[in-house]
């Protein structure tokens, strides 16, 4: 009995051993820190597994410098396109054209320009005459440039018109009798070399009326709306844009014959670091979507 007994003992831890070792007993090897989170992923990144990152998805600052009465329509469709492509920043730095024009001169980030005139573009462009680019200046990129934009200049009333101004003609009269005060752009921003047109075709000297106080000046389109608007002056020579934007009684809009036509040239840089980007934007601005945006406020997209 007692060698039965001892039998069955052996047979028992024999078998405890066996059943150790198929259940995996063996102590397993000692894990080797990571150098840092593998945020889920089954292994570690190195060189040779690394994914490369997709170029469309890659964060774009896109830095926009547009003329002052483009503000509110390309804050909305800067808003639109940063919607549909969401990798995409965009800055935008509002101003007079003839400020912008110098900043950029002046090295200053610029992916996209949008002037009021031609004047400022072709200020930046080789391929305009040594006449008016005068410093032989080299930013527009090659085969970018386009029209995109008409706009009217506009003389605009405040509301109930206190002056009595109906028309361009009736503005003539009054700054000769020198019975009105208005408000124009600087000599070196757009607005003002159109209003020193419109002046020039009514016979009127501009440095006499100054001299009497019959003119008072703004470094750009929105402060000749506020000077309009808080009725510091009788009216102001703007954009039809900025007259519809601002709520202002618009009572006359210059012929051609006036001033000439009002033509908003847009072109990306050739310092810019986002140059795909920035054609792809001024696509977008030349699209049917963005075409009805500037339409709803007296632009007229040039096709």
């Amino acid at each position: 009995m007692k060698t039965a007994k001892n039998r069955t003992i052996a047979l028992l831890m024999a078998l405890s051993l066996s059943l150790s070792a198929g259940c995996g007993g063996a102590p397993a090897p000692a894990s080797t820190p990571s150098a840092g989170p593998t945020h889920g992923a089954a292994s570690v990144p190195t060189p040779e597994n690394m994914p490369e990152a997709t170029p469309a998805g890659k964060p774009v600052e896109l830095v926009v410098f547009a003329a002052a009465s483009l503000t509110e329509t390309l804050t909305k469709l800067g808003e639109d396109y940063m919607h549909a492509h969401e990798n995409v920043t965009i800055v935008f730095n509002f101003d007079s054209s003839g400020t912008l024009k110098t900043q950029i001169q002046e090295g200053a980030d610029c992916d996209v320009f949008i002037s009021a005139g031609q004047k400022q573009m072709n200020q930046l462009d080789k391929n305009a005459t040594a006449e008016v680019n005068t410093e032989g200046l080299d930013f527009v990129l090659e085969g970018t440039r386009f029209d995109i934009l008409e706009n009217k200049v506009a003389l605009a009333v405040s509301e109930g018109n206190p002056a009595g101004i109906e028309s361009y003609d009736s503005l003539a009269a009054a700054l000769a009798d020198g019975g009105v005060l208005l408000a124009m752009g600087n000599s070196d921003v757009p607005v003002g070399q159109y209003t020193q047109k419109i002046l020039s075709y009514y016979g009127l000297d501009e440095d006499v009326l100054a001299s009497a106080g019959s003119i008072t000046y703004a470094s750009n389109v929105k402060e000749i709306a506020s000077q309009v608007s808080e009725d510091a002056v009788d009216c102001g020579i703007i954009y039809q844009t900025d007259a519809y934007s601002a709520g202002l009684t618009v009572v006359g809009t210059a012929t051609a014959d006036m001033c000439g036509q009002v033509i908003y040239p847009a072109a990306a840089l050739n310092v810019s670091k986002n140059a795909d980007t920035a054609k792809d934007f001024l696509e977008f601005l030349k699209s049917d979507e963005a075409g009805a945006v500037f339409e709803a406020v007296g632009f007229t997209p040039v096709k």
